[in-house]
């Protein structure tokens, strides 16, 4: 029997072969870039054991959400430090580091296709009419860990509503911006760029979606997905899509980044199942990023849904999860 080493890497933490040929040699010095945003400014943070500072955040004025989790938040240094964002670099670190180049002011999103009121729009009109939700959410990748994070945003439904999607309007497609002067890791074909994501209309409408334009009361840091990013509680990652620049409404279900890299490996759906295991290893539980040495934190069960069963099953209840991963 193979003993693994205490210093091996974890099937979970290996990232898939596409990507590590692609990986840089030498990792970048830790920075973070904090996007602008809206409403008074707060003083300098310092961020965990680290005693890491940023610059003055801009702090969003904000309203509870009933729907948010219990359970504690991860550190702000653990949520803004390791990220998967491969516009940016393909390590954790990646992003931190290299972000800094996005500007996220001025910031247009045009949203079109099957709708009656399409549209290109300043990013700030598009977020006035909607009151802001500080919602904290159980987050869950598809390499087996995980966080909590507190995210500021609102309903996804509320604003696709406004653009009066028809009867054509079966999915909807995201599209992240497409520019290597600020995005330099779109110069390496390690995906076909831009981004882009999807949703089934019925998903896109469910209450526990939401755009997010902050975290921990602040605008969004340009590694966590600023100035505006999906974030779908009970599905992997990948789906959460980050720097959103098109809403597309859709008959059929949109081509998506990792699902046209590795269909095998990445499906449409990407609903957090403990059942389905990835085909180089399980998901049958994860790892919570945060409370010192990472390798040997206390790994959980992984939860159906990422915990959010009782509200979305009914959303899947004639699919096969095992087909329709």
């Amino acid at each position: 029997m193979r003993i693994r080493r205490p210093t091996e890497p974890r099937p979970s933490e290996i990232t898939p072969p596409s990507v590590y040929a692609e990986r840089r040699n030498v990792l970048k010095a830790l920075g973070l870039g904090l996007s602008a945003g809206w409403g008074a400014t707060t003083g300098a943070l310092t961020l965990g054991a680290n005693a890491l500072t940023t610059p003055a955040r801009t702090a969003l004025v904000t309203i509870p959400s009933p729907l948010s989790t219990r359970e504690t938040p991860s550190s702000y240094t653990d949520i803004t430090t390791y990220n998967n964002f491969y516009e940016f670099g393909l390590d954790k670190s990646d992003p931190a580091a290299n972000a800094h180049t996005l500007k996220p002011r001025p910031w247009k999103v045009t949203i079109d296709g099957a709708c009656d009121k399409p549209g290109t729009f300043d990013l700030d009109e598009l977020i006035k009419p909607h009151a802001l939700e500080d919602r904290i959410y159980r987050f869950r990748c598809v390499e087996a860990w995980s966080m909590v994070i507190p995210w500021v945003g609102f309903p996804l439904g509320a604003l696709l509503k406004r653009f009066a999607p028809d009867s054509r309007a079966k999915f909807v497609e995201f599209t992240t911006l497409q520019d290597p002067l600020q995005m330099p890791g779109q110069r390496r074909a390690v995906l076909h760029w831009p981004y882009r994501e999807g949703l089934r209309m019925d998903e896109a409408m469910h209450p526990l979606a939401i755009l997010a334009v902050g975290l921990y009361g602040a605008a969004l840091p340009n590694q966590n997905g600023a100035p505006l990013r999906l974030v779908v509680p009970w599905k992997y990652g990948f789906k959460n899509i980050k720097s959103i620049v098109r809403i597309r409404f859709t008959e059929r279900a949109p081509a998506t980044a990792w699902n046209t890299a590795a269909p095998e490996e990445y499906g449409f759906f990407a609903n957090v199942n403990p059942a389905v295991d990835h085909p180089r290893w399980s998901q049958a539980q994860e790892r919570r990023i945060g409370g010192g040495n990472s390798l040997f934190t206390a790994r959980l069960d992984t939860q159906l849904f990422n915990g959010y069963g009782a509200q979305v099953a009914p959303l899947y209840r004639s699919l096969d999860l095992r087909k329709w991963f």
